[in-house]
């Protein structure tokens, strides 16, 4: 795969990029330097793609990767200044748009990237098990669990 052909993959499936760093990453900031970051890992390892249709893959898995070394880096802000994390909270309740995204927000972050990459990206169990470097048991799983406490908790809503 040459360089274009990553600049053209990147561009036409920006969308869903976004969409799979904002199922981990509150912030639309953190968001787009996860997938910065990506990109340019991307651009550095590009040689190291040996089968260029799976690309969307490949670049998927590298920004799976830079989420996940954010809300490392965040809980270790977190843990050494609580007023960090307290505007956190009030930034996320202030955000809320919807019932829905209040309820993917109270999921794990594995379990709310398994549910998005599932019901809005369409990737099938066998290819979030890579992507996620998890099982397809464990992937079938976060869904059973996932769809259940989304059930609950909209009916808890509801409700209220």
């Amino acid at each position: 795969m040459t360089k274009e052909e990553l600049a053209n993959l990147i561009t036409t499936e920006q969308e869903s990029f976004y969409r799979i760093a904002k199922t981990l990453l509150y912030d639309d900031y953190d968001c787009g330097d996860a997938i910065s970051s990506a990109i340019v890992k991307a651009f550095e390892g590009l040689n190291s793609l040996r089968k260029p249709k799976y690309a969307k893959t490949w670049f998927i898995r590298i920004l799976i990767n830079e989420c996940y070394a954010i809300l490392n880096q965040q809980k270790r802000i977190t843990a050494f200044d609580p007023d960090t994390m307290s505007e956190n909270v009030v930034s996320i309740v202030n955000n809320d748009y919807s019932e829905l995204y209040e309820a993917l927000e109270a999921l794990s972050p594995k379990t709310r990237l398994v549910i998005s990459l599932y019901y809005m990206e369409g990737y099938s169990v066998k290819e979030i098990a890579s992507l996620t470097d998890t099982t397809e048991a464990s992937v079938k799983n976060r869904l059973l669990r996932g769809r259940k406490r989304l059930k609950d908790d909209l009916e808890e809503m509801e409700g209220a």
